[in-house]
């Protein structure tokens, strides 16, 4: 980074935490400044690139008069002066500017706020202690235990000294996970009958039902192997460790923050829990629209319940619910709209509230406590730190299939192997797939587009009284009222976790507005809206795309369309309704330029404001659909069979099958589906 670009960085940290550069700490502020231009410099080189190339231009005098309409310099400006800039970056009507500005936003704001010192400033609690839980919704519940509960109860409602020591599951039984790929030696060639590539929901599902039937089975993971003593509960070290892009994921212009797992177990490692199935009119929508008689509810209904009854997926008991849901239920039952208590993929749970750092209590049953150690207990090897570059995929019968591996050691290529194998199954996730697909020649048709991604805000409601969105259970309840509000699109509510930094970034503004809203944390309580994307007319029009590029990148390109800004203005109305039914004193939408709305009608007026790109806080963590199942190889990614059109032996079992969005987390679907095409495999 030049000295102007560093100059520039400096100049934004002070304007958008100032609280970092107080006369009495001076170490702070230097100390922010490191943390945040490592982070830029641990970016994909393309994001970085962008990032340090809008830092050199700040400085100069002709981006004064572009983007402030005054030849100053930025950095020689006084204060009021470079809060003008900022406001002129954030409100600028060309996206791209919007974005890098409100990509450093997020990234500054981050990083001061996963740190010890500001959290401690607003009355962070930190990781969970089972003998001393401080809020009445984090910790074990009292009572009997009840084998058909997901939550953890003992006898007492604060266990004594004498009590064995509380839970962890995963000290009750050994913890499967696999060893680094650097284990290979480079050029060496493994066989297999099967390669899996991913071991998220998907491939974890696929991977245990083929080792079960008997197939030799090799299961490769790109993120870091993983087990639940791994984590520490800290936003400053687990999402960088867990998280795609260490956390930073995002589409090409900045507008929506893709939160994907990159570790052993994918998503369902850093996943809140959740396990809905889509709603019925989609999955007839699927089956008669597309063919996809595999998703339909004949066939689909039957994988769910046996995945639901594999991960211990329970009703989250009345006693259980965090402040936030609680808030959400009342909200729901004071307006007369749909709401219930969410099932969840637990065993134990203490209501720590960090599921998506990690289960550090081993109660999450995700892939790695469930279908990876049936998988390797049937002989199936799990590499980790494994990079796909391309598959070879020969026609004629009985060629095998050459799957191109490198090892990624602290980040960097190692050794480079091969696996040759008979099938091949994808289930890298929707951005990984199509572009292993795109990298191997097997690209074309559906492959890499119609991209879905449940797209997501929050709206944040101001109690008189503690909600601490950062400790319980994060999604207990779940609002339905809207889910088909038009021709089988609208929209549901469920409440986020909701620890500092992620807060922090979400959060409008910067400066001293933003760190007054901060110094609410305690009291403050989230909702996020939840988007079905793809609603008519641009049913048949792709929402975005994923494609691998020359260089190595892989391009995010999304763009949501009129009906769906629709559902989402909506979406935000609603939730600001619920923050007051639940007796907040007012509520904040993520928006450009957003006052807290403290009456109804206040509330109302959200749905009829515009939103646009890069003006409001839109984040996703469900990315599906781009190499949709269906007949017309023009058109989708996969035939009804989970097949890749015109490649024998390559499947594709992940959330990249998806027909349209499944208005539903996605998790139990991804599992169901991977089942079923899995049990394919076998009978061929």
């Amino acid at each position: 980074m030049t000295e102007s670009a560093r100059a520039a960085l400096r100049a934004l940290c002070q304007r958008i935490v100032p609280a970092a550069f107080d006369a009495n700490n001076p170490a702070a502020g230097s100390a922010l400044l490191a943390r945040v231009e490592a982070r830029i410099a641990s970016l994909p080189p393309a994001r970085a690139c962008e990032t340090e190339l809008f830092l050199s231009f700040v400085p100069r005098r002709f981006a004064g008069m572009l983007l402030s309409g005054r030849p100053i310099v930025f950095t020689n400006a006084a204060e009021n002066a470079q809060d003008r800039f900022l406001a002129a970056w954030q409100a600028h009507p060309f996206v791209r500017i919007r974005g890098a500005f409100q990509g450093l936003r997020k990234l500054i704001l981050w990083t001061w706020w996963e740190t010890a010192g500001p959290r401690a400033s607003i009355g962070w609690l930190g990781p969970l202690h089972l003998r001393d839980p401080v809020l009445a919704w984090e910790g074990p519940l009292s009572g009997v235990a009840r084998s058909e509960e997901p939550v953890f109860r003992s006898s007492e409602s604060r266990p004594g000294e004498n009590e064995p020591a509380l839970h962890p599951v995963h000290a009750q039984r050994p913890h499967q996970t696999g060893p680094s790929v650097d284990l290979v030696a480079n050029g060496a060639v493994l066989r297999a009958d099967v390669c899996v590539v991913g071991s998220g929901a998907g491939g974890s599902v696929a991977a245990a039902r083929l080792a079960s039937a008997g197939l030799d089975v090799i299961v490769l993971e790109e993120g870091r192997s993983w087990r639940p003593a791994d984590s520490d509960e800290e936003e400053s070290t687990m999402v960088h460790r867990l998280y795609a892009e260490g956390g930073t994921r995002a589409t090409d212009d900045q507008s929506i923050t893709l939160f994907q797992g990159a570790c052993l177990g994918g998503g369902t490692t850093v996943n809140w829990m959740l396990m809905l199935r889509p709603p019925l009119h989609v999955m007839e929508e699927w089956q008669n629209a597309w063919r996809a008689e595999l998703l339909g509810p004949a066939a689909l209904l039957p994988a769910l319940e046996r995945i639901e009854a594999e991960v211990s997926a329970a009703r989250v008991p009345p006693d259980a619910h965090s402040a936030q849901n609680r808030a959400l239920l009342d909200g729901a039952v004071n307006l007369g709209w749909a709401v219930e208590e969410s099932r969840i993929n637990a065993k134990g749970c203490v209501r720590a509230g960090t599921c998506g750092l990690g289960c550090h209590w081993g109660a999450k049953q995700s892939a790695t406590e469930t279908f990876l150690p049936v998988a390797q207990q049937h002989g199936a090897r799990v590499l980790c730190q494994a990079h796909v570059g391309r598959i070879e995929a020969p026609a004629g019968r009985g060629a095998m299939r050459r799957v191109h591996v490198r090892a990624i050691v602290d980040g960097a290529g190692a050794a480079g192997f091969v696996i040759e194998t008979a099938t091949v199954v994808l289930a890298a996730g929707a951005v990984g797939t199509p572009a292993i697909l795109q990298r191997s020649g097997l690209g074309g048709g559906g492959v890499g587009r119609f991209l879905r991604l449940h797209p997501t805000t929050a709206v944040v409601g101001l109690y008189d009284h503690d909600m601490y969105g950062g400790a319980g259970i994060p999604q207990s309840s779940v609002c339905t009222e809207f889910l088909n509000r038009a021709e089988g699109f609208g929209f549901w509510i469920e409440c986020p976790p909701f620890q500092p930094a992620l807060a922090a970034a979400a959060l409008p503004g910067y400066g001293h507005l933003h760190a007054e809203r901060m110094r609410d944390y305690r009291r403050l309580g989230a909702f996020i809206v939840l988007v079905r994307d793809g609603a008519p007319p641009d049913r048949d029009r792709s929402q975005g795309s994923v494609r691998a590029r020359r260089s190595g990148r892989v391009s995010i390109r999304y763009a949501l369309r009129g009906r769906d800004w629709d559902h989402l203005a909506h979406g935000i109305a609603a939730c600001a309704r619920l923050h007051l039914a639940a007796g907040a004193r007012s509520a904040l939408g993520l928006f450009n330029g957003a006052r807290a709305v403290t009456s109804e009608a206040g509330a109302r007026d959200l749905a009829h404001r515009r939103y646009q790109r890069n003006r409001i806080s839109l984040f996703s963590a469900h990315v599906n659909g781009t190499c949709r199942m269906g007949t017309d190889p023009g058109s989708s990614g996969c035939d009804p069979e989970g097949r890749r059109h015109g490649v024998e032996r390559v499947y594709i079992a992940d959330g990249s099958i998806f027909p349209s969005a499944p208005a539903a987390n996605p998790q139990a679907t991804i599992m169901a589906a991977a089942s079923l095409i899995a049990d394919r495999i076998v009978q061929r």
